[in-house]
């Protein structure tokens, strides 16, 4: 199987005010950079994933300082980036086209928020026919909400996932993924 790595939403927001951070957001980002190491020593295509609001007051606005792509992400200029402005990285993006013309046949994912867009686009996935996806463990975080902490919200998605929508792996699973 052909495979693709998306990277959902690692923006800069994330990581401005302490407040707002991602849960666990220092093994996050190296465990995410780890899996863009393995793509591209494997020649898997890397795709980022931008949020864009509409609302040029957010921080995810475009030219907003919280609209970049994390700093300390391994992207690269060859990396593809697609910018998408609701919670599903395939409603009206080139993300579908993209990975139609690339013959991709499976995705592996990585980024944020858990709850939000990680969980609207692989569940998309899954409608756009991608059935044997995987989500990276230790690759995806969030914030905490109002009802309950980042790691419990972590911990009732990828039970809602697993073996349904993706498999999760281990980073040092993605070796035996091909």
């Amino acid at each position: 199987m052909k495979q693709a790595l998306i990277i959902i939403d690692i923006q800069e927001a994330f990581f401005l005010d302490s407040q707002q951070n991602l849960w666990n957001d220092e093994a996050i980002i190296k465990n995410i950079n780890t899996v863009i190491t393995w793509a591209r020593h494997n020649e898997v295509p890397i795709i980022f994933i931008q949020h864009t609001d509409a609302n040029e007051d957010d921080d995810f606005a475009f030219g907003q300082p919280g609209w970049a792509l994390y700093h300390g992400l391994l992207r690269q200029e060859q990396d593809k980036v697609i910018q998408k402005t609701t919670w599903d990285a395939f409603y009206q993006t080139e993300l579908a086209q993209y990975l139609k013309e690339q013959h991709i046949d499976q995705l592996i994912f990585a980024g944020a928020q858990t709850e939000f867009c990680l969980d609207t686009t692989i569940r998309s996935a899954f409608s756009h026919g991608y059935h044997h996806n995987i989500l990276v463990e230790d690759a995806h975080s969030t914030l905490d909400s109002h009802v309950l902490a980042a790691p419990q919200i972590i911990q009732h998605h990828e039970s809602v996932w697993h073996n349904r929508f993706v498999q999760i792996q281990p980073i040092g699973g993605l070796q035996n993924a091909d």
